[in-house]
């Protein structure tokens, strides 16, 4: 019989594909979009880390989400730096939600507030996407354009506090293996994990909408 590790990475894995190959995805890390483009996409990405995060500290506590609150994680705080080298010191007087993103942000909220086991279905996404597929983002930013090496405007991708990312990686996915809940809960948390794929691919699909690339 899998792990859940497995089932909640195979049973996904249609939802991961989409987002993974979304037609702005695919343009921007392909050099064809602007670095406003990049932006946005940075932009929205705050509101989604806004909402799994401030509540991570009453979270912490939790006996089912406890373990995979996870300091060295934090996105949030990296994620304010590069939004001030992209859009200036005065970046969140201009932030805005696309309506995908709100949808989005808000079911991450919700489910931090009322579902801790739900929570741990955004938490693996987010956070163990951006430790794999987001490598890959990062080193296309550096090189399409011009950000210093790890440095501001691509800090999102750099998890400072985790050395060794494959082992991490295989830590995290005991924690999911060894997660406190019955089967049928499981059952909900890969329906869950599904669903954030999709939210996570209408966000890209209404950022393809604002950056067409022209015919």
């Amino acid at each position: 019989m899998d792990s859940f590790s497995t089932l909640i990475r195979t049973a996904s894995h249609e939802q991961h594909m989409e987002a993974e190959t979304s037609t702005f995805m695919t343009d921007l890390l392909g050099g064809r979009l602007g670095v406003d483009a990049y932006a946005r996409y940075t932009e929205q990405l705050w509101f989604v880390y806004e909402a799994l995060e401030s509540r991570a500290q009453y979270l912490a506590s939790d006996p089912v989400t406890g373990p995979f609150v996870r300091p060295e994680l934090f996105r949030l705080a990296a994620l304010e730096r590069d939004l001030e080298h992209l859009r200036g010191p005065d970046w969140r007087s201009t932030l805005t939600a696309l309506p995908a993103t709100r949808v989005y942000a808000d079911r991450v909220a919700a489910v931090a507030r009322a579902w801790p086991a739900g929570y741990v279905a955004h938490h693996y996404t987010r956070y163990l996407g951006d430790l794999s597929g987001g490598q890959i983002i990062r080193d296309k930013a550096e090189r399409t354009w011009g950000f210093t090496k790890k440095g501001d405007g691509v800090r999102f991708y750099v998890f400072e506090g985790i050395t060794n990312p494959a082992a991490f990686k295989r830590e995290y996915r005991a924690l999911l293996d060894g997660l406190a809940v019955d089967d049928l809960e499981k059952q909900r948390v890969v329906a869950e994990c599904k669903r954030a794929f999709s939210l996570n691919s209408d966000v890209f699909r209404a950022l393809g909408e604002e950056f067409p690339l022209s015919a």
